[in-house]
This record gives structure tokens, sequence and C-alpha cells, in this order.
């Protein structure tokens, strides 16, 4: 069973502390009637800045919810990990007490270690590609079932196109990336991708970043374009190398106890309304990295395109990391991942 007092205590403690709930709409009950209105909103929990795909996929989705139950059903939007950072977001979307949580899917790993399947390096030449890749029904429905085991309900991925480097050494060829420190996350095959291009990758707090790269403890960091503008990382480098190492998926979920507790006519309003926010988000995504570019290079920074040679060398020096996380996931779902792709 949902557990309401959780739900109903958290929307307490949010409009005590001002955060402009929408005002008390109150929990759904399965047997509820279809005038019946909500007493309080459903919080959705991220852990992004307002200007960025994250939270533009997040409020689109919760006005989906609204229009498509004429206001009945409310959901609000809290960035900036206002709710918690991406471990406590899970955690709590878990337990039903955030029901809905929009985020990257690397913090994923702990908590779903299928989802390292998102970590094969070079694994598409487009963005469309990684699309296609994840909305494949094969595919798809093997993360549903990842997701479910976990305790949440997948909804969708949206994306913020490609990561990218940001550096002050220029990169024309391979050999480029000896030595260079790499600022990554704390992400074992993160890790390991760049020691296989000879780089020096360093694990740090993101809030650290920009000012690591001003006092040149790290040389270089990877991040979509949309953070390295958000972030004003181009500021304190010279280059923005389209390594295109990794798309980064945004998943939009819900807990699964919640959800399955909800009247039919909600799941589907919540199942509609997910996947009209994911097409605009990928749109928004599409549109938004054009005049990120355009920000980067005003600014002075030069944006770098690998040649197909160097994006080849690239796929074949990570190689190895593909068997590591077969080992880790399963030959099935990498397979299944990268269909109708060259591995």
């Amino acid at each position: 069973m949902m557990k309401k007092w959780k739900m109903c205590l958290i929307g307490l403690c949010i409009a005590m502390f001002g955060f402009g709930l929408a005002g008390l709409y109150g929990c759904s009950k399965k047997d509820s009637s279809d005038d019946e209105v909500q007493r309080y909103a459903w919080p959705l929990g991220t852990s992004s800045p307002e200007d960025t795909v994250t939270q533009l996929y997040a409020e689109k989705f919760a006005d989906e919810v609204s229009r498509l139950s004429d206001g009945k059903m409310k959901i609000e939007v809290y960035p900036n990990s206002t709710l918690g950072g991406d471990r406590e977001l899970l955690e709590s979307c878990k337990d039903g007490d955030i029901p809905f949580v929009v985020q990257n899917t690397a913090p994923q790993v702990t908590f779903l270690p299928e989802t390292a399947v998102f970590d094969l390096p070079s694994a598409f030449t487009t963005i469309e590609e990684a699309r296609n890749a994840v909305d494949n029904p094969e595919f798809y429905q093997k993360m549903e079932k990842v997701y479910e085991k976990g305790g949440y309900k997948l909804l969708g991925y949206a994306d913020q196109g490609f990561r990218v480097m940001s550096t002050n050494k220029e990169i024309k060829d391979i050999k480029d990336f000896k030595g260079q420190k790499i600022r990554t996350m704390e992400n074992s095959y993160h890790l390991d991708f760049w020691k296989a291009l000879s780089a020096n990758p360093t694990p740090m707090t993101f809030s650290e970043v920009y000012i690591g790269l001003q006092q040149g403890t790290i040389d270089a960091q990877e991040n979509p374009y949309e953070v390295i503008v958000s972030s004003k990382l181009y500021e304190q480098q010279d280059y923005v190398v389209e390594t295109n190492h990794l798309p980064h998926y945004i998943s939009l979920i819900v807990s699964d106890e919640f959800f399955n507790d909800l009247p039919k006519e909600q799941q589907e309003i919540i199942t509609q309304a997910s996947e009209t926010a994911k097409e605009y988000a990928r749109k928004a995504s599409d549109e938004r990295i054009e005049d990120r570019i355009k920000i980067i290079e005003d600014s002075g920074t030069k944006i770098v395109k690998l040649s197909d040679k160097v994006h080849e060398q690239i796929r074949e020096a990570s190689s190895d990391i593909y068997q590591e996380i077969e080992d880790s996931v399963s030959e099935e779902l990498v397979d299944s991942y990268l269909q109708g792709v060259e591995k």
C-alpha cells in the first residue's frame, strides 16, 4: 500500500518551509471517484539547476499531467537538490516519499547495476542512434524490469545530447589525451575509459570543478554542452572537444508502489504525459545545444570536431570496457542496447 502518511508529511513539510507547493491538494486513492481533487501536489525532485533540459523535461511532464487531468492531478517540481541529491532522491522515490524523480542515469548504477549499460563508450555516432537504442521496445522492456526490480517504474529517457570534453590542450590525435588530468564522476567505467586513452582521470565533486580548472588542479572535464555553459566552465578552457563518448541520458522515474496504487485512469495520464514530455525535452535539447555552442564560440573558446579516424581509435582503445560491462550487466542486455549498431 502506498505510504500515504509519508506523502502527507512531505507535503506539509514543504508547505511549512515555503517552497511554493501548490497548496495541499491531497492523496488519491484507488477507490476514489474521478471527481475527487488532490489536496496537495505530488513532489518531483531533481538535482539540476532550473536553466537545464532536465528542468524543462520535469516541468513539461507536470504541465501535461495537469492538462490531461483537467487540473485534478498536480505535480510540483523542485530543482537544485531542494529535496536531496541524486542518492537521496533515489532512496526517497523508492520509498514513495518523493514519487517522481528526473535525473541522469549515471548515479543510478549504485542502485541499479544494470544501468551501467549506458556507460558503454563511443557506441553511437549520432544522438538519433542513441535515442533509437533506448526507445527500442525490446531493450526498453528489459530496462523497465530492471527499474521495477529496484522499486521504480521507468517513464522514459530524454537526453542532453552527448558528453564532450573541455580542455586547455587542443586534441588532434588520440595521443593528445595522454597525461591530461580530467575530472570525472565517481564511476569506475568512466575512470577506466579515460585511463584507456592514457589520460589521468580524477573524481571530483562537481561544485569544485570550476575552481579546479581555474587553479590548475585539473586540466580538463567532461559534461554535456548544457552543463559546460550553465556552469560557465568554458570560461576556464581554451577548447571544447566533441569526444561524444557517452549520451547524457535523463530518466523520468516514479515510485513503483506509488504508481501501482493509483487508479488506472491516472496511470494512463502519467504515461501519456511522460511520452509528450520526453519528445519535448529531446527537441529542446537539440535546439539548446546549437545555442550553447554559439555562446562558447563567441567567448573565444574553440570547438574541436574529431576526425572519424580519431573516433575509431577511441573506440578501439576503450574496447575492453565493453567486456567489463558485459561481465557485470549481461551480454544479452548489451546486445539489446546495441542492436543495429556495430560494437
